[in-house]
């Protein structure tokens, strides 16, 4: 597929930089210190360095320091990028397991991935400190294994395979490590004393103490190693396109990662997930939990959740029965899983994935009873301006694509002569939103009825809820007891193409009420929606705990960027709103032939057996999402 292609540069030219110009027998290239935790055969890779296979020929990182990194100027630079990957803990296998260290003074590690760096290390070690304070990192082979064991019987510690190494660096004073090892980069930059205990990058500079056996090559300062290891030594990719990034983008993007990794590390097992979206729900979440079962039924969740310590995430709609109450109950955390707000390009009742989803710890966004995590970062977040920024660029692009929850096609709409013209968007009657924040509304029709008695001169027009029009679900009213109070009854035209031509949105909890603030649009609650209260709606009854007044800017960063997750249905990752919103608009360019509705009755069947349609028909992979 000619977009796959495009995603990792020719090996070829991949290497011919750092004064490399082949592939050679001495250099391979690998990732560098700053990586990726979503590892999938149809993502990027995220950054690349040379690493030496011999003595004879320096790593680009080597190469840097060799050359000796000109900071001209760059100083403020490379500090910050420095301080920001120790800020948000990122760097090697952050996403790795969370080793149970016991807390200790004066503790020092030994990371070592051969036997003669791991030697050495325990030998300078154990010179300094007794067994107890010394941690063997070890990785998983017969060696080590064997070295662990006798280690472990002196009373030393002993960690195995990977782990986030900032849990480690937190526990520890000081670290001997391999010349080439990324754990000694990190442990540098987080101002740790640092031993070298083999050839390497890391040797010979003073920046750490060496091994008698490491001969010296100069003197290099901190700076110019971050330079080396995280800036010049290093070429960075986007993850979801394969496009050269700078290092800046990259720190970004990982410190949204690493903000999902820490969201997710306690989750056990999840609920109540559909089986024809449960693959799909799990791409979402962070390695190490993407595994996590499925119950449906409320005992063997609790105790599988409470077994392992952790959080029980669930699909309110469809939970089991008494699972909130027995988790209540057995002190067992519970989270809530719901569609976001720029879905796919279909209907969830089509069984279509979510391209986008929320996992609320507090509540969830629907309900208006009590808190959620949304309503919190609405009610508590900092939005800085360039946060502000980057919202009404996503808005400017939402509104220029025409893009809607689900984005579905639809006609023009003509806009009546004269007068004030006002939409009623139908919800579906039995939705959690309209239950928990609909109020005293009983329904479309007694809506209408309602608007009708607010806007009596106005020409109203009500547009029933697609899934109700696809006949999935409750709401339809009769169009002769619609028409005694609304003067159209709108099926054709497109939401964007509606919003765009009336006056004012009159909605209960409707989502149609935060896309027509999009738009500029005045809008009129009658329910209790997540976007009312803050000042920028005409509200009916607003919980009265919310009390902060937002912009449009502040609502859209909140409500489109920090709360929900969003799943690149290309590469299969975690993705940053932007690139859905890119994916989807291709997807809805492409034309829906028979050829595409047989695959999506194919992929329907398919679920059955357990597979799982991508949701966008984005060149599916070969093998399914």
């Amino acid at each position: 597929m000619a977009f796959r292609e495009e995603f990792r540069p020719k090996t070829q030219r991949s290497l011919t930089w750092m004064g490399a110009p082949s592939v050679g027998p001495g250099l391979r290239p690998v990732q560098g210190v700053l990586r990726a935790p979503f590892a999938t055969r149809f993502a990027p890779r995220m950054s690349e360095v040379l690493a030496a296979s011999n003595r004879r020929e320096p790593g680009s990182v080597a190469r840097a320091l060799i050359e000796g990194p000109a900071l001209d100027g760059r100083e403020r630079e490379i500090d910050l990028a420095a301080a920001d990957v120790v800020r948000l803990r990122i760097g090697g296998d952050f996403w790795a397991p969370r080793p149970n260290l016991e807390a200790g003074a004066d503790l020092v590690v030994v990371k070592a991935d051969s036997r003669l760096a791991a030697e050495r290390g325990l030998a300078l070690a154990l010179d300094q400190a007794s067994p107890e304070r010394i941690i063997a990192w070890l990785p998983r082979r017969p060696w080590a294994s064997r070295l662990g064991g006798d280690f472990a019987r002196k009373g030393g510690r002993v960690l195995t395979g990977p782990a986030d190494p900032w849990v480690v660096l937190d526990r520890v004073q000081a670290a001997a490590v391999a010349g080439d090892d990324d754990f000694g980069v990190l442990a540098l930059l987080a101002g740790k004393a640092v031993h070298v205990v083999s050839p390497g990058a890391l040797g010979g500079w003073g920046l750490a103490q060496d091994h008698p056996s490491i001969a010296r090559r100069g003197e290099r300062s901190l700076p110019q190693l971050a330079a080396a290891a995280l800036i010049d030594g290093v070429r960075y990719f986007d993850p979801f396109s394969g496009r050269p990034i700078d290092y800046a983008a990259a720190i970004r993007q990982l410190g949204d990662w690493r903000r999902l990794v820490d969201q997710d590390r306690d989750l056990a097992c999840l609920a109540g997930v559909a089986w024809w979206k449960r693959a799909r729900v799990r791409r979402f979440l962070a390695p190490g939990v993407r595994q996590a079962p499925n119950f449906k039924q409320a005992g063997p969740c609790i105790a599988r959740a409470k077994a392992a310590a952790g959080a029980v995430a669930l699909w309110p709609s469809r939970a089991p029965a008494g699972l909130a109450e027995q988790a209540r109950a057995a002190g067992v955390a519970i989270r809530r899983i719901e569609d976001g707000f720029v879905r796919s390009v279909g209907l969830g009742s089509d069984l279509l994935p979510p391209s986008s989803i929320v996992i609320d710890r507090r509540g969830i966004y629907y309900d208006a009873r009590e808190p959620s995590d949304l309503e919190a970062i609405l009610a508590e977040a900092d939005f800085p301006p360039e946060l502000q920024t980057r919202a009404l660029a996503l808005v400017a692009r939402l509104r220029a694509l025409g893009m809607t929850k689900y984005n579905l096609a639809g006609a023009g709409f003509q806009r009546p002569a004269a007068g004030r013209v006002v939409l009623v968007p139908g919800q579906v009657e039995d939705d959690q939103s309209v239950r928990l924040g609909g109020g005293e509304v009983k329904g479309n029709l007694d809506l209408v009825r309602r608007v009708r008695t607010f806007e009596p001169d106005a020409f109203l027009i009500y547009k029933p809820h697609p899934d109700v029009e696809a006949g999935n679900r409750v709401g339809a009213v009769p169009d002769a007891e619609v028409l005694a109070h609304a003067d159209r009854i709108e099926r054709q035209a497109s939401m964007p193409a509606l919003l765009d031509g009336v006056d004012a949105v009159h909605v209960l909890t409707s989502l149609t009420g935060f896309e027509a603030l999009l738009r500029g649009r005045e809008v009129v609650v009658h329910g209790q929606p997540f976007f009312c209260g803050w000042g920028l709606t005409r509200d009916l009854m607003a919980p009265a705990r919310r009390t902060r007044r937002l912009n449009l800017a502040e609502l859209a960063a909140g409500t489109l960027i920090l709360y929900p997750r969003y799943l690149d249905p290309v590469t299969r990752t975690p993705c940053p709103p932007e690139v859905l919103v890119d994916r989807l608009a291709q997807a809805r360019a492409r034309p829906q032939t028979r050829v595409t509705l047989l695959r999506w009755m194919r992929r329907r069947f398919e679920t059955l057996g357990g597979a799982t349609g991508p949701g966008v028909p984005l060149r599916p992979s070969p093998d399914g999402p």
